[in-house]
């Protein structure tokens, strides 16, 4: 499953940060790999985008996990779009996390979200 998201005028590293905080508040969910870069726009050194990769898994016993189950991918900036991509295995990361992460998200951030009309 995946879910895709555009914000307007936040900041992708407090996104970053904030998605990272509501997916480890899901029980059993730990951090697999984190990565945040920042590079400056051509022509503009004094503005910037970021792109970040969240990698999630389930809490496994000892060293073995039990797979991948979320990637979080963000790229955009502080003053303009920032787009947020949700690679989810359901078969590891259940509707009801889902939904918490969402709920979670949406208090947040809902006002600054970008809302697409539906397609036919």
């Amino acid at each position: 499953m995946q879910i895709r998201k555009t914000y307007q005028n936040i900041n992708p590293e407090l996104l970053y940060d904030e998605v990272k905080d509501f997916t480890l508040k899901q029980k059993g969910m730990v951090v697999e790999e984190t990565k945040l870069e920042t590079y400056s726009l051509p022509g503009d050194t004094s503005s910037f985008i970021s792109r970040g990769t969240l990698t999630f898994r389930l809490q496994g016993e000892g060293d073995k996990g039990k797979g991948e189950c979320l990637r979080v991918h963000i790229v955009g900036s502080a003053e303009g779009e920032t787009r947020v991509i949700f690679d989810i295995d359901e078969k590891l990361f259940p509707r009801q996390k889902i939904d918490a992460l969402q709920n979670d998200l949406n208090f947040i951030f809902t006002s600054y979200e970008v809302k697409t009309a539906k397609k036919a």
